[in-house]
């Protein structure tokens, strides 16, 4: 009597059809990613020949041509900002402010603001795109 089994050749898995699907998400995430806008609030920046990158993680504040006040994407009304500020400043006392003004605003728009930061003694910037 022959009890053992005949040998069984293995499931074989093909993977070259896996490879094309992994090869389709990549390029499908890459395409999504790059199409991402991670600023919603509409503004056209001022331009400059020379940028300078900041190092910390600076809070925004962006003004639109509207005047429409917004820290970190949330609108906020102008008697408001000092007092917003002034939390984020008890959690991070070296505060940087990056202020995002449309180009559309008068001068005296940003100097308001400004004058913000002066009184609560934190450090801004202007942020500006660069000239073509």
């Amino acid at each position: 009597m022959n009890i053992r089994g005949r040998k069984r050749e293995g499931a074989e898995l093909s993977v070259e059809s896996l490879n094309d699907i992994m090869f389709f998400l990549l390029l499908f995430f890459l395409i999504v990613s790059t199409l991402a806008n991670p600023n919603v609030i509409k503004l056209m920046l001022p331009s400059s020949k020379q940028s300078e990158q900041t190092s910390k993680k600076p809070i925004s504040i962006s003004v639109t041509k509207d005047k429409l006040y917004y820290i970190e994407k949330k609108q906020v009304p102008y008697d408001q900002i000092k007092a917003t500020l002034e939390s984020y400043i008890t959690k991070a006392p070296d505060l940087t402010v990056v202020l995002r003004l449309d180009q559309g605003l008068l001068v005296q728009d940003m100097v308001d603001v400004l004058q913000i930061g002066v009184d609560l003694k934190v450090k801004m910037v202007l942020a500006t795109e660069r000239a073509k």
